[in-house]
């Protein structure tokens, strides 16, 4: 499985790009996570959406390549980056490759909340029609006090905050196999001849 992972923050030394990076290593028996870039896409712009420059090509076409995508995001005034907007707008017009792409979302903070705020205004953003994907429902990963919880290594060393992001992991991977099965039983039945 191919997840692709978006990050709310393109600060170098990001606790969201850490996080990242860690659920690439940690669950990477699980499925292969590419990290991407949206540093260098430019300013959602209708009058180039339909020839836009090849950061956004790229972009789209590893997103519309991956099984499904990981939202990692801080929250900036009580609600997602401005970066993680242009990009989701970018997403969202011509070819639309998130409509019917399974979404997950994690993410933290230095604050006690975890960035809960900005989650949940991620999640109506994610049943927008441009967006329109299936989010993994009841598994809510809000990391507080982020700062404390990292070493100089990259690694989460909080025990009870990787104890639940293994059990949200399995339960992303077993969802991501119900859909698949369903997927393939509509394909079946839609195959199936038509029986007066």
């Amino acid at each position: 499985m191919n997840v692709a992972a978006i990050v709310g923050s393109i600060r170098k030394d990001s606790y969201n790009l850490k996080l990242a990076r860690y659920i690439q290593n940690r669950y990477q028996h699980h499925f292969q996570l590419d990290v991407l870039s949206i540093r260098d896409l430019p300013f959602y712009d209708q009058d180039i959406e339909s020839v836009p420059p090849q950061p956004v090509i790229d972009f789209k076409a590893k997103v519309a390549a991956a099984d499904a995508v990981l939202w990692i995001t801080p929250e900036y005034n009580s609600t997602i980056p401005g970066v993680m907007a242009n990009a989701i707008d970018w997403l969202s017009r011509v070819d639309r490759v998130m409509i019917g792409k399974p979404s997950w979302i994690v993410g933290s903070s230095m604050g006690l909340l975890g960035s809960v705020k900005a989650q949940g205004h991620l999640r109506d953003i994610l049943f927008a029609s441009g967006i329109s994907s299936p989010l993994l429902p009841g598994n809510e990963v809000y990391i507080g006090l982020v700062h404390e919880k990292f070493n100089e290594k990259g690694e989460l060393t909080d025990e009870p905050t990787t104890q639940y992001l293994d059990l949200v992991t399995d339960n992303f991977v077993k969802w991501m196999k119900e859909l698949s099965q369903l997927k393939q039983l509509q394909s079946q039945n839609n195959q199936k001849p038509w029986r007066e």
